[in-house]
């Protein structure tokens, strides 16, 4: 059971696109496949039309079991739902004495066949990012094609540094460059800044599509609601990746 957590500080890189659509490529693959919304604003289940209920949140407080916050999104694609109530189960985290870290491990111990486990993360640094990065294995890092993105992504990195030396065998997967536009010389220019900064680290860029901002607000992916689309296409790719183990 592979972990990965899509991850960035910074908002509006395309995080919560690229985990749901490289999951639901991966499901489509065939492979069992598990979305765990991290995030306050809870944008995974509504971006597969999915009503919530108990969630992340009641399971990390212990209100609530594994098999009672699963839910079954599409074939092979399931979702433990984020939303506003994680802002209580961080103050739970908070208070905890020792090994606050390991909350979120610790919740979801018992997990069991899946083939992938992704991890759609809030644009922050909180005490529930850092317990993602206790969990996981693989960072994939999505980073828009954009000046302060670029900007920024280097002090993020070094933050998951300081992690990584309390967390042994984390390790950054890839960079997913977003947004873009091959019509715009700086979406170029930013693109081979990333990968003179990150040889070898930088994957597939997502190309700008509206059709993925698009998806939504119908409750669907991308291959539901323009499979034949630069989007699909992309995410389709990223997700092969992925699944050859990078």
């Amino acid at each position: 059971m592979r972990k990965v957590a899509f991850t960035n500080a910074k908002g509006g890189v395309a995080k919560t696109t690229t985990c749901v659509n490289v999951g639901a490529a991966l499901a489509r693959r065939g492979h069992r496949t598990l979305l765990i919304d991290c995030d306050t604003q809870g944008q995974v289940t509504k971006s597969l039309g999915v009503r919530a209920g108990e969630g992340l949140a009641e399971l990390v407080q212990g209100e609530a079991g594994l098999e009672d916050v699963q839910i079954e999104a599409r074939e092979n694609l399931f979702v433990i739902a984020g939303g506003g109530t994680l802002s209580g189960a961080k103050r739970l985290i908070s208070r905890r004495d020792m090994r606050s870290e390991l909350v979120l491990s610790e919740a979801l111990a018992d997990l069991r066949g899946y083939d992938f486990v992704l991890l759609d993360t809030a644009p922050s640094w909180d005490v529930l990012n850092v317990n993602c990065l206790f969990y996981v294995e693989e960072l994939l890092i999505p980073v828009s094609m954009e000046v302060l993105a670029l900007q920024g992504i280097g002090d993020f990195l070094g933050r998951v540094r300081q992690v990584q030396l309390y967390r042994e065998g984390l390790r950054i997967s890839g960079i997913i460059p977003t947004f873009y536009d091959a019509r715009v010389r700086k979406s170029a220019e930013i693109l081979e800044q990333l990968e003179q900064h990150f040889p070898g680290a930088v994957w597939p860029a997502v190309r700008y599509n509206s059709k993925l901002s698009e998806a939504p607000g119908f409750g669907q992916h991308i291959f539901e609601y323009a499979k034949k689309s630069n989007g699909a296409a992309d995410h389709a790719r990223l997700a092969e990746r992925l699944a050859k183990g990078a």
